[in-house]
């Protein structure tokens, strides 16, 4: 877990170094505040041999705060909740899967230039941590290590302050199952990727609606 920190410290410190910075230049920028629930697959490479879970897992919880420089770029920070279950060929188990990223995002709606002005389209990618923990008597097999996230977000703005949105989301974890510290055999342990779909609300916190 300490060898974590640090790489995890600096991600953070750059994060909001760059948004202290660009928020200088504008005294009124858009911020958004972002919920959504939806369903996860973990990868079933990221299981020990014998054991994997449903193909769809509920719940998929996901929680951020976004601030755009300008229109077309920003960042946000985001929280995600999983939790997955052995499918019925598998021996039983359950597993809470929690995420943090720092992300960049990329609002590419003009650069389409063909969709409806109530849609949006934007990709988000950025570093992480991840932190998986089963439940029960297997709660010893918790793992901890490095991810990077890459997203697709199609929005549909009710107005100019709410908009409900669609997430598909890949988690890709710097892991391996040579990397359980100790070395674990035992049921629930997972140290791998997960693949999220969630439908959510954003909601503007800010003044205008876009600050150039």
């Amino acid at each position: 877990m300490k060898r974590y920190l640090k790489p995890l410290l600096f991600i953070s410190i750059v994060f909001f170094m760059t948004l202290s910075c660009y928020g200088q230049f504008k005294d009124t920028s858009k911020w958004k505040a972002l919920f959504a629930l939806g369903f996860n697959y973990p990868t079933t490479d990221g299981f020990v041999d014998g054991t994997f879970a449903q193909p769809v897992n509920f719940p998929t919880v996901n929680i951020g705060i976004q601030h755009m420089f300008k229109r077309a770029y920003g960042v946000k920070l985001d929280y995600g909740f999983n939790r997955f279950k052995n499918d019925d060929e598998s021996p039983e188990f359950k597993v809470n899967y929690s995420r943090i990223n720092a992300q960049f995002v990329f609002d590419a709606t003009e650069a389409l230039g063909f969709l409806p002005q109530r849609l949006r389209t934007i990709l988000h990618a950025g570093p992480g941590f991840s932190f998986t923990t089963p439940l029960g008597d297997l709660s010893d097999n918790k793992q901890s290590y490095l991810n990077m996230l890459g997203g697709l977000e199609v929005h549909y703005a009710i107005n100019e302050k709410v908009s409900i949105y669609t997430d598909i989301a890949y988690i890709y974890g710097f892991t391996s199952l040579g990397d359980y510290d100790p070395v674990l055999s035992g049921l629930g342990a997972f140290n791998g990727s997960v693949f999220n779909v969630t439908l959510g609300l954003a909601v503007s916190l800010s003044g205008c609606q876009y600050c150039d």
